[in-house]
């Protein structure tokens, strides 16, 4: 599949709207959990949406030294982590502007509401090792060169988030 993917970024590069269109299809869904397990459903929404529309306005940048889904990944993080600036800047702005109301109303239970809450309370770099090792299979080296990285940092935030996980789930989480 990596070939074919290869093919179709070149054609991509010719504007060739098929190949476009047989990428999404082919790696949309995968990019959007990812993102979903690192920001909110809106923003992970908007940030596929960017990382498709990047992919397309930078085919060319796309080298080969990774596989495709590589390079979406990576560009679904920077915007993943565009997203997160956007939302603190915003909650910067209302906080200055308002003062800040407690939060009411109870959050919605279950395991995904759970696992959601957990992934919530790591960092956003622990966040993304933990999404694309654990529930996207990259290995600790493909994480590492997706995030911008070190290979130890990386296997160093699994190990840790993996524990914090076990610790708000419960050791059967």
């Amino acid at each position: 599949m990596e070939e074919d993917d290869a093919a179709l970024v070149a054609a991509i590069c010719e504007r060739s709207e098929r190949a476009f269109n047989r990428l999404i299809d082919r790696h949309q869904q995968a990019v959007r959990t990812f993102l979903r397990g690192l920001t909110s459903r809106e923003d992970a929404e908007d940030a596929a949406q960017e990382t498709f529309l990047a992919a397309w306005t930078h085919a060319r940048a796309f080298r080969g030294q990774s596989s495709v889904r590589s390079w979406l990944f990576s560009i679904a993080w920077r915007k993943a982590k565009d997203a997160q600036r956007r939302r603190f800047r915003g909650k910067a702005r209302d906080a200055a502007y308002h003062e800040l109301a407690p939060k009411t109303g109870e959050a919605p239970t279950g395991d995904r509401r759970a696992v959601q809450q957990a992934l919530a309370s790591l960092t956003l770099d622990q966040r993304a090792a933990i999404m694309l090792c654990l529930a996207h299979d990259f290995t600790h080296a493909e994480a590492a060169g997706m995030l911008g990285l070190p290979l130890g940092t990386v296997k160093s935030h699994v190990s840790r988030g993996r524990g914090r996980l076990r610790e708000v789930l419960g050791e059967g989480g």
